[in-house]
């Protein structure tokens, strides 16, 4: 096998200021979690894969059913929704609200198609669940060996 040189693409102004500004909110911010900024992924997720589905789990705390979009494009699953939540706290002598909004986006590529018509979805407990059954021609399959 023999190795390629590698290119760097050439970087403009505008590019160079964009990094400078990351590297500026990343030191003023230390090691604070925000999505935004791609220190994080939210949601986060787990996946698994056994011989017949691929299982997606991810923590989408504070989502309803109805927010979230989940979608399949070939091989690409995307999970998109938004998060809205409110509390609001009215006691003798004080007034607390608190409000979280923000929406999300996560596209997985998966190594084999899917048989789209068959996937499950279901939300409990502030974890979706995502089964994506993995179609019949992209199930392994055992040849059996003649001899002669």
């Amino acid at each position: 096998m023999a190795l390629l040189p590698v290119r760097k693409r050439e970087r403009n102004e505008l590019t160079r200021l964009h990094d400078e500004m990351d590297n500026l909110i990343s030191s003023f911010f230390g090691g604070l979690d925000w999505p935004a900024w791609g220190h994080s992924r939210w949601p986060a997720l787990d996946i698994a894969e056994n011989d017949n589905e691929f299982i997606v789990k991810a923590e989408v705390a504070g989502c309803k059913p109805e927010d979230i979009d989940i979608s399949v494009h070939g091989s690409v699953l995307t999970i998109s929704g938004e998060k809205k939540q409110e509390e609001e706290k009215k006691e003798k002598g004080y007034y607390h609200i608190e409000r979280s909004y923000g929406s999300f986006r996560r596209d997985l590529n998966l190594i084999s198609e899917i048989d789209a018509d068959k996937i499950e979805a279901a939300c409990k407990d502030g974890i979706l669940t995502v089964k994506l059954p993995k179609s019949p021609k992209a199930k392994p399959t055992k040849v059996k060996v003649k001899g002669e």
